[in-house]
């Protein structure tokens, strides 16, 4: 154990008072789980959904894959929900790597809100339409979102990591009616134009009625390449602020179109109901996370990113939500830190890389900054390594709870995460997230407790995606979660529940490697590397060459540091002291850079189609691409 909450800190959690009768956590997960609608009922009042209509039952048969309906008879209005508070206390702090910094309070943010709603609906966007955005993580994209939801119409985002095709390939898919899009990003210190990018998009989304583009390099863009394009500044001015007017809509109405990385093909188009990512969010929020109306909320997030959705979401705890725009390591490696300590945040969210590499770069915030307010750390993206938690503890602060966190896209939440009220171990998530019956599945498709296997969850859960868009039949939503078990969503996560209920991400399934006839997860070699100095990232494939596995590890070194015979001997002595002789590489290589997807994660599936010689289904899915040119014609690879 790392960390335990004091007796007054847990007295004064929200989770400490929604588990009255339970003597423990333990005990109220498995209540929640075998109490299903008591336990979704219970949330509902505890986190004050609001509704016009209520509720006549939990669930309700239902057809297909999801099994039940949720909520049947309930109406009620997503962005209602996140809009419940309307004072003078601050809503939303957005900062950027230039300096700036903007403040909406709750009563100002309303009025944005009713302002951009009532533009889209001269516009004719109406309930079930489809809103895309082209945006950075700015205050524009809130509001957009949430008029887009006032007016029951269906809220999509990319942000301006992706490139023209890397849009097209999704926001072709589900037929905009509207785009929104900003004139440019800054990042790294540059000022980058994207009207050039944005003419083509638009070009290639002939269902677009009208274009509005946030202005934020420059003023007076020239918008003539842009057919039907105002100003964002333009198109609100018309409308004065008035009392907002949300649609309302069953619990199940669409809210959300999220995306799958599209590595392996055209991205899947993944629909999200109202009330299941409201309820779910609120739960996760209020519950796990210990939320409170005067917290401020940070996550490290692009539009891009289902965590966008989720930092967003709490708004409906009256809690500030902290934005920040551009890199987190410019102008100065601290700069998050600086962001933290100014805006007195409370509950920092960030990603195990970037974790990692202020561990490495020898940053200390908690000797350089003013993080007393600080409470929680929430970590995701990757598994936590072991040594980044000693970090935290170490050098940002000593007595906060460190929360890794697991869900994804799929669910637009967690499957495992915080606990307020419970001890924290080193290298495992606390626990399982309540009404959420997660298991781990060894081959056979039995449960196992202390041994790595498949993370599943038995539906039904609120948070399930209604559909997948153009899939008649539900066969591609089928395919992607429901084959391997029948009945049983398998995830695609390499895990472990440990005997005390903490749950251990060991990568995702279909890269664990097999050496040897031992299965193991990549992450179990990345949380060995990570530890040695010279290595800024590393990525970790398994070949089948004459019957078994060989492992190949790709490091990316600090710079001016070469791959010798020394630090190759060191590395493999690291992993196999630290994990064992099966987790040693056959073959480890220096890189100059490695595939991430435009969400920011390793490809290891681009890097090994890429050494096989198989094209790469969709480089578009990729940040940078340019990068598999350090993977190609390497002379060790045997083709099969």
């Amino acid at each position: 154990m790392i960390w335990r909450p004091s007796m007054r800190r847990i007295a004064q959690t929200n989770l400490d008072r929604f588990m009255a009768g339970h003597r423990d956590y333990d005990s109220l997960w498995r209540w929640s789980i075998e109490n299903r609608e008591e336990f979704w009922t219970a949330v509902w009042r505890f986190c004050g959904v609001k509704a016009s209509q209520k509720y006549t039952a939990v669930t309700e048969p239902a057809e297909g894959v999801r099994q039940v309906s949720w909520f049947p008879g309930a109406h009620l209005n997503f962005a209602e929900n996140l809009l419940r508070y309307n004072d003078d206390s601050p809503a939303i702090i957005a900062c950027n790597e230039g300096g700036q910094r903007r403040i909406f309070t709750h009563h100002e943010l309303q009025q944005q809100v009713s302002r951009m709603a009532q533009a889209l609906h001269a516009s004719g966007v109406r309930t079930g339409d489809r809103v895309a955005a082209w945006l950075p993580n700015i205050p524009e994209t809130v509001i957009a979102m949430l008029a887009t939801a006032s007016l029951g119409a269906i809220w999509s985002s990319c942000s301006p990591d992706f490139g023209v095709q890397g849009v097209l390939d999704r926001f072709s898919q589900i037929e905009p009616k509207v785009l929104i899009a900003a004139d440019g990003v800054q990042y790294n210190g540059k000022q980058i134009d994207t009207l050039g990018r944005l003419a083509e998009i638009v070009k290639g989304l002939p269902t677009l009625k009208l274009t509005i583009v946030v202005t934020l390099d420059d003023l007076n863009p020239n918008l003539k390449a842009i057919p039907h394009a105002i100003r964002w500044q333009d198109e609100i001015a018309f409308y004065p602020p008035k009392p907002l007017t949300f649609v309302q809509l069953p619990f199940e109405h669409p809210l959300y179109i999220l995306f799958s990385s599209g590595t392996t093909g055209l991205p899947k188009c993944m629909v999200h109901g109202a009330g299941g990512t409201l309820l779910q969010h609120l739960k996760e929020h209020v519950l796990h996370t210990d939320v409170k109306p005067n917290d401020r909320l940070f996550y490290h997030t692009t539009c891009g990113w289902m965590m966008w959705n989720w930092l967003v979401s709490a708004l409906a705890t009256g809690a500030c939500i902290v934005l920040y725009d551009g890199s987190p390591v410019y102008p100065r490696q601290d700069v998050l830190w600086d962001m933290a300590a100014a805006s007195r945040v409370t509950i920092f969210g960030t990603s195990a890389k970037y974790l990692m590499l202020m561990q490495k770069a020898g940053s200390s915030p908690r000797t350089t900054h003013d993080l007393l307010a600080l409470r929680t750390v929430l970590s995701t993206g990757s598994p936590l390594p072991f040594e980044s938690w000693e970090y935290i503890y170490s050098h940002i602060h000593p007595d906060i709870q460190v929360s890794s966190i697991s869900g994804g896209t799929d669910i637009v939440s967690c499957f495992a995460l915080g606990n307020p009220v419970g001890p924290v171990y080193r290298g495992e998530i606390q626990v399982r997230g309540l009404g959420m019956h997660v298991e781990v599945f060894n081959q056979q498709g039995q449960p196992v407790v202390g041994e790595k296997g498949e993370l599943v969850c038995h539906p039904p859960f609120p948070s399930m995606p209604l559909y997948f868009w153009n899939d008649p039949g539900e066969s591609k939503y089928r395919a992607a979660y429901f084959e391997r078990f029948p009945g049983v969503w398998c995830h695609g996560d390499w895990a472990e529940i440990t005997p005390r209920g903490g749950v251990i991400i060991s990568g995702r399934s279909d890269t664990t490697l097999n050496p040897g006839g031992v299965r193991i997860g990549t992450a179990e070699i990345y949380r060995q590397v990570e530890q040695v100095d010279e290595v800024l990232e590393s990525l970790v494939i398994g070949l089948n060459v004459d019957n078994d596995v060989e492992i190949i590890l790709f490091v990316k070194l600090r710079p001016g540091i070469d791959l010798s015979p020394e630090l190759k001997d060191r590395l493999c002595r690291q992993i196999r002291t630290g994990a064992s002789p099966h987790h040693v590489p056959r073959h480890i290589f220096p890189v100059s850079d490695l595939p991430r997807t435009v969400s920011g994660k390793l490809s290891e599936v681009a890097v090994r189609e890429t050494l096989l010689g198989h094209p790469v289904p969709n480089t578009t899915a990729l940040a940078n691409p340019e990068s598999l040119v350090n993977f190609i014609s390497l002379p060790f690879v045997r083709k099969p």
